[in-house]
């Protein structure tokens, strides 16, 4: 983090990235005394509530992030920022979002957590939007403008007010990522499989360190004494019940109950009950420490692209269990009535042997169990994401695989990411391909 006192003094001169959060009522104009070199602003975390009108002095400006400040308006000189493609305004009180405030490039569009209750049509006009996250705002409708946002592949439109999905979005020839929990069009969970659940006293649970932390909440290992049984190690996670960039956390938690029993999802035990802070947290099975994430989340340059480490290199057999296992699970929500909405390498615990689990149900939504075109449709969203994956892998694999399995991976990659939507294969038959290699 830099200081005001820095940028003032002249000391950064010629830096990419400036992150300055100092309690900022008003953006420094010392800040266009870098316009040779800026390429990304990070200006979260202040009091802001307005940007100057000669933004576009930053030419090189591509990246802005003014998360949690006083904004109530996008501000419409971003607009003519030209080579500004990514734009993060969260947490804010932006009410309005003026057609003026979209760069030409835009590519990534953060507005979560807001007061919107409308976007401009001007949005559909933006052909290099690939990111859109809209969770957590008052947005009865979506412009139909975005129906020729052809490489529009996630978008996040949880806790909103919106009572239908729109045709036009369930078959954008792009999309994969797809979060739409906490909306009135959302088909409730099962309560008998919430109810079901076992419920776990705060009292019986002894927290030990902390073993990981994401937006939705924070995860420990701890010891679960039962009355009159042995401690047992498990893994406690804590809900923070703050709006994420996916939607709600207490919509994840009831996702991952109603997910079920599967060989390759993280086992929930119970949910607990009084927590003397009244927080909400889920009970689950503990990962034995020789699990790793398959990848790392996606970059500012990757957009919406995992990032694998560069040696990343896996056998024909260990990349093809991973596959089973992640379509078989995929499969298995599916018939729950769940969209998982976060089907990505980062979202993947793996081992040497190529076991696997899919965590991370910040993003899942519910729909309905019985077969109809849209909820056809959402599974297929899904197939993509799975497809992509599967691309991944393949690009990986550094021994085992014979010509003809690769030919036959990848043409299943390809049905699987091809633009019809409906025309994409189901998990069923996804299983099928992969257990006959």
């Amino acid at each position: 983090m830099h200081t005001l006192a820095q940028l003032r003094a002249g000391s950064l001169a010629g830096i990419t990235r400036l992150d300055l959060s100092d309690g900022l009522t008003e953006f420094p104009r010392e800040i266009f005394d870098l316009a040779d070199s800026l390429e990304v602003l990070n200006l979260s975390d202040n009091a802001l509530s307005s940007l100057p009108d000669d933004l576009h002095r930053l030419t090189r400006l591509r990246v802005l992030f003014c998360s949690d400040n006083q904004f109530t308006e996008l501000p419409a000189c971003l607009g003519q920022c030209a080579a500004l493609s990514m734009v993060g305004f969260k947490a804010n009180r932006i009410e309005h979002v003026p057609a003026e405030a979209l760069p030409p490039l835009l590519r990534w569009l953060i507005l979560t957590d807001n007061c919107v209750s409308e976007l401009p049509s001007e949005l559909g006009q933006r052909p290099h939007l690939q990111k859109l996250m809209l969770a957590g705002n008052r947005l009865q409708q979506l412009p139909d403008s975005l129906r020729h946002c052809h490489r529009l592949e996630l978008i996040r439109i949880a806790a909103n007010r919106l009572t239908e999905l729109p045709e036009w979005l369930l078959r954008l020839p792009s999309l994969t990522w797809l979060a739409y929990a906490g909306n009135p069009l959302e088909t409730e969970a099962d309560a008998a499989a919430l109810d079901a659940t076992a419920s776990i006293a705060w009292s019986q649970l002894q927290l030990e360190q902390q073993l990981g932390e994401g937006a939705s909440g924070v995860i420990h290992r701890a010891a679960w004494t039962k009355p009159g049984q042995p401690a047992t190690t498990v893994a406690v996670k804590l809900y923070k019940g703050e709006m994420t960039s996916d939607g709600s956390p207490l919509h994840e938690m009831n996702a991952c109950i109603t997910a079920g029993i599967h060989p390759n999802l993280i086992r929930v035990e119970g949910r607990i009950v009084d927590h003397p802070q009244h927080t909400d947290g889920l009970v689950m099975q503990l990962i034995a420490p020789s699990y790793r994430n398959l990848a790392g989340l996606p970059s500012l340059a990757s957009c919406s692209r995992d990032v694998y480490a560069e040696d990343t290199r896996f056998s024909a057999a260990v990349a093809l269990r991973i596959a089973r296992g992640i379509a078989s699970v995929a499969g298995h929500l599916h018939q729950q009535g769940i969209t998982h909405g976060d089907l990505y390498g980062h979202n993947i615990l793996w081992n040497e042997h190529g076991d696997c689990l899919l965590g991370d149900f910040g993003a899942a939504s519910f729909h309905a169990t019985q077969d109809n075109l849209e909820s056809r449709a959402l599974q297929r969203l899904e197939v993509r994401a799975f497809g992509v994956l599967l691309g991944e892998l393949l690009e990986r694999i550094d021994s085992g695989l014979s010509e003809e399995d690769r030919s036959r991976l990848e043409d299943l990659q390809q049905r699987c990411c091809q633009p019809d939507v409906l025309g994409r294969p189901g998990f069923d038959e996804i299983v099928q391909v992969l257990n006959g290699l």
